[in-house]
């Protein structure tokens, strides 16, 4: 996730202009998505990510990055949490009741890792109920001074032990934590 140095995923109105990603972020990102299998998203990253990605490989201009994250995005089995949108058939999957469970199974299941982009709402609900294991966080050179935190009125602590830390020429810093056991 990307946050403010001042913890915030969004700016007030949901705006992300603020994030800053280069090829260098994103080679390191990319092993992250290399090694997992499924992507979970909140109702609102999911449509920001579906508008985007599916075609994203198809286009005049197309990045490396934008083909290797389209064709990742496309083969990807891909969970929503969403109380208002239903099965679409495009290797989606949408929960909206008995989240804590349905999780719990998808971290059950064989295969690589679940990872989640941004989604704060999501995230927020997802920590309520402890079913995050790992943060990458990745702290944007800026103070935003108010926004759209993933953090608020948590019921408990959440302990962590850093893993690693990688400083970007950007001034972008990816700080990757685990959650205590």
């Amino acid at each position: 996730m990307h946050i403010s140095v001042d913890g915030f995923a969004a700016g007030p109105k949901g705006e992300m202009d603020w994030i800053y990603v280069d090829d260098e972020i994103f080679d390191y990102a990319g092993n992250q998505t290399d090694n997992a299998d499924t992507a979970l998203y909140g109702r609102v990253t999911y449509e920001l990510m579906d508008n985007y990605w599916p075609a994203a490989a198809d286009k005049p201009n197309a990045s490396k990055h934008d083909i290797q994250h389209s064709n990742w995005y496309n083969s990807v089995e891909k969970i929503v949490l969403s109380h208002t949108m239903k099965n679409d058939g495009k290797n989606t999957r949408f929960i909206s009741d008995n989240v804590p469970a349905e999780i719990n199974k998808l971290k059950e299941k064989a295969g690589k890792n679940i990872i989640m982009f941004g989604s704060p709402g999501a995230v927020h609900s997802l920590l309520q109920d402890n079913l995050v294991d790992e943060f990458w966080l990745f702290i944007n050179p800026i103070i935003l001074g108010k926004g759209i935190s993933y953090l608020q009125d948590l019921r408990n602590r959440v302990k962590l032990n850093l893993v690693s830390s990688n400083p970007f020429s950007s001034g972008v810093v990816c700080l990757h934590y685990e959650k205590t056991k």
